[in-house]
């Protein structure tokens, strides 16, 4: 185990389902596992992994074939990711775990969810889409996303980017921010994560797997529903599409859009998503719907007492 420049992570290598995993764990406590997207590593959660710490215990992996996780030819779609999350929950004795997932992160989560609702006590999910589940579609009048279709060409992105990395992911970066952009040392990260044509080709192998991943989704619906307690975050674009694709299939659900906040909730406007975030993740809820509370108590102040 290593010491990560994020002051109170460190960096272990677990190997689940034969793949080693690059894994930032940070804080004692009930388990919150973190799953990032693209172009993200755990290095997305940067700016909540310190505030969650104080009361958890964080776990925040590279996926498969991204950051300094291996890179193996297969096994992208968000059923296997569900899969390498349940392994590395059972690998750590840390279940259940409150799942939050983004981007790429969200089918896995909600999948681990569904088929393994042992593992997972609280559920949260945040700007992507859940297959092509019905309650997109407003989002989707344009079409999806241009990059789905450029990255899902098997070999056709990486070899176009190759050299041109930085400003590749730097567009993304910004974009993410509503053009305020992320922090040096952490912008330099994406950037090495995803520098050279076999990082690419790894990254865009979750692209190339959507659509299994869409057919997973489709079966876990039509099998069972969501029962643990779950929230959904939007910001722009994505705004509330997740919330209205998952509400008809889950039985506790809570939907909020972060305003003024692009697609990098965590990095873009983190202490608006641990003003939702660390109230929804008590066990209890006892605090959720109390915000302020929440923030006062990131700054170091008393909670206000319940009343008697």
């Amino acid at each position: 185990m290593t010491v990560s420049s994020v002051p109170g992570v460190r960096l272990r290598r677990v190997t689940v389902n034969g793949v080693g995993l690059n894994v930032a764990t940070a804080g004692q406590g009930p388990a919150v596992l973190l799953l990032h997207g693209f172009p993200h590593t755990w290095r997305l959660w940067t700016e909540v992994i310190g505030p969650l710490a104080r009361r958890y215990r964080v776990i925040a992996p590279d996926l498969r074939g991204f950051g300094d996780s291996d890179r193996p030819t297969g096994g992208y779609d968000a059923g296997t990711l569900a899969a390498d999350a349940a392994g590395l929950l059972e690998a750590l004795d840390a279940g259940p775990a409150a799942v939050v997932g983004i981007d790429l992160g969200t089918p896995p989560a909600f999948l681990l969810a569904v088929r393994r609702p042992g593992l997972v006590r609280r559920l949260v999910l945040m700007e992507s889409m859940l297959g092509d589940l019905p309650g997109a579609e407003e989002f989707l009048a344009g079409g999806p996303p241009w990059w789905f279709g450029f990255h899902a060409e098997p070999g056709l992105a990486e070899t176009v980017l190759a050299g041109r990395e930085e400003a590749y992911i730097g567009w993304f970066l910004d974009r993410g921010t509503l053009g305020r952009g992320v922090r040096a040392d952490v912008r330099a990260e994406f950037v090495r994560a995803y520098t050279g044509t076999g990082a690419l080709r790894a990254a865009f192998g979750a692209y190339r797997a959507l659509p299994t991943g869409a057919r997973q989704i489709r079966q876990a619906v039509a099998g069972a529903r969501l029962t643990v307690p779950a929230l959904t975050i939007g910001a722009h674009p994505v705004g509330r599409a997740l919330e209205q694709q998952l509400r008809p299939h889950a039985d506790q659900l809570t939907g909020h859009v972060i305003p003024d906040c692009g697609h990098i909730i965590p990095l873009d406007r983190p202490d608006p998503l641990l003003d939702l975030l660390e109230p929804f993740l008590d066990a209890e809820g006892r605090r959720y719907g109390q915000p302020a509370d929440a923030s006062a108590l990131r700054k170091g102040a008393s909670p206000t007492p319940p009343s008697p």
